[in-house]
């Protein structure tokens, strides 16, 4: 049964994501700030160091199948969350070799996560054209929001999906 837990929960935050910017209140989301939801992606740091061991790759193998999911509902160009996340959470799966899991180490996969998957976001969606915004304007209005709103996002869920993802990675090894 605890190998439904990590699915449901990805599938539940996914939803959840779309919904998030209109939680928050009107003078934030309305300046020229952009904040993108990263939280599946979190949830995917969370499971490459909680809840996958070191010769399986769920967590890469539900980055690949919900990165799909949130290009089909929410982006409707294929491929680029599927693309971006896989390799995210493959390169944070090797380097989560090399530090403990704490909060620290979760803190700094989770930051590294997000600037990379966006900036991947960012360099595919302007070179097929989908979107202007210059370098600068990117790193200003998109990136350093977008990360600050995920970090707050990552510390909150911290205590809870840390030891939940512990929990249902040792019942589902055994």
């Amino acid at each position: 049964m605890n190998r439904f837990y990590l699915p449901l929960v990805l599938f539940l935050v996914m939803v959840l994501e779309g919904v998030a910017l209109e939680l928050l209140p009107v003078n934030i989301t309305s300046g020229k700030s952009l904040i993108i939801s990263h939280w599946v992606l979190i949830c995917l740091v969370f499971s490459a160091i909680f809840y996958d061991d070191e010769e399986s790759n769920y967590s890469l193998i539900y980055a690949i199948i919900f990165g799909l999911l949130i290009d089909v509902v929410y982006i409707h160009v294929l491929g680029v969350y599927m693309f971006t996340y896989a390799i995210t959470i493959y390169i944070i799966k090797k380097l989560t070799r090399l530090l403990h899991s704490n909060l620290a180490s979760t803190l700094l996969f989770g930051i590294l996560g997000i600037i990379l998957a966006d900036w991947l976001i960012y360099l595919i969606f302007t070179m097929i054209g989908y979107t202007d915004l210059s370098l600068g304007d990117y790193l200003i209005y998109r990136l350093l929001p977008t990360m600050l709103a995920n970090i707050i996002f990552l510390i909150l869920i911290y205590p809870i999906l840390s030891k939940k993802f512990s929990q249902w990675q040792v019942g589902y090894s055994s």
